[in-house]
């Protein structure tokens, strides 16, 4: 995906990049896998503001991705690369041999016309979603399940893959993109490959306007803020104040840790992404 750039007619533009969407096959997403989406603009059923510099974007239509793929040993076709409003990856369509059609993400390298399929008589190929029992040691995949029939919920952003390290005692040692290595059951699911749209992560923003479009509002400095709004606001000119850096509810906003620490999941990390340290 090349990354477009433009002649500087404003200041912004000197900056802006886009991508030139050369991968796109189709514009328009198919209707029956579309629904709406409704925005809360970061707020609960009961109006409160939850998370926060969230508000209103350009109107979004959500495409269901079938993230289970369990639809084991039935050929699928690629008929389409579509863009995507709600993710980074850009998605493909699939068209099943028995006439049913889904949308998945787009691993690197897949395009139309390559046929795909699931189960454990898939070949290990690119865009093939198999058991991690399946898989030889040292793949690179995406799209990872934590608990069997769920559904991928891990390295599903746009450039992301993991890699399969090892396989003992029904596990299977996953080295996360963050370089953290953490069990997996070896009955979850996984898709063979790295997720497309790799520059995703190289385009710059520009102005504020872009942002608002995608949906961001803007953000604020807690010392920009007076004493009674932020726990580092207030004070005279500029200065820091000495404050460690805190959220607005008086929470350390750099080295508090927010893992659980419940033992059900604990062990299943096995080295640290911070630390890099085996437990």
């Amino acid at each position: 995906m090349p990354i477009k750039s433009f002649r500087p007619y404003t200041p912004s533009r000197r900056t802006i990049t886009v991508s030139d969407y050369s991968d796109i096959t189709k514009t328009t997403p198919e209707k029956r896998l579309t629904k709406g989406l409704r925005k809360t603009g970061g707020r609960n059923n009961t109006g409160m503001v939850m998370v926060r510099h969230i508000g209103g974007g350009h109107r979004r239509a959500y495409r269901q991705i079938d993230f289970k793929r369990e639809k084991y040993g039935v050929p699928a076709k690629v008929v389409s690369v579509e863009y995507d409003p709600n993710r980074s990856a850009r998605i493909c369509l699939l068209n099943y041999a028995d006439g049913d059609k889904r949308y998945i993400l787009q691993p690197l390298g897949v395009q139309v016309g390559d046929t795909l399929m699931s189960g454990p008589k898939a070949d290990i190929k690119v865009g093939n979603c198999l058991a991690l029992k399946y898989i030889p040691e040292g793949t690179f995949i995406h799209a990872i399940e934590l608990k069997v029939g769920k559904g991928a919920q891990l390295a599903r952003s746009a450039g992301s893959q993991a890699q399969l390290m090892a396989k003992e005692a029904g596990y299977a040692h996953i080295k996360m993109p963050s370089g953290e290595i953490r069990l997996v059951p070896s009955d979850c699911c996984a898709t063979i490959g790295q997720v497309g749209n790799v520059d995703h992560g190289n385009i710059v923003i520009g102005n504020a306007g872009r942002n608002r479009h995608l949906g961001n509002r803007p953000t604020v400095r807690g010392s920009a803020m007076n004493a009674v709004d932020h726990p580092m606001g207030g004070g005279r000119g500029h200065g820091k104040g000495g404050n460690i850096p805190r959220s607005p509810w008086n929470q350390p906003s750099r080295g508090l840790k927010t893992r659980s620490t419940k033992k059900a999941f604990g062990w299943m990390i096995v080295s640290d992404r911070r630390k890099n340290k085996v437990k």
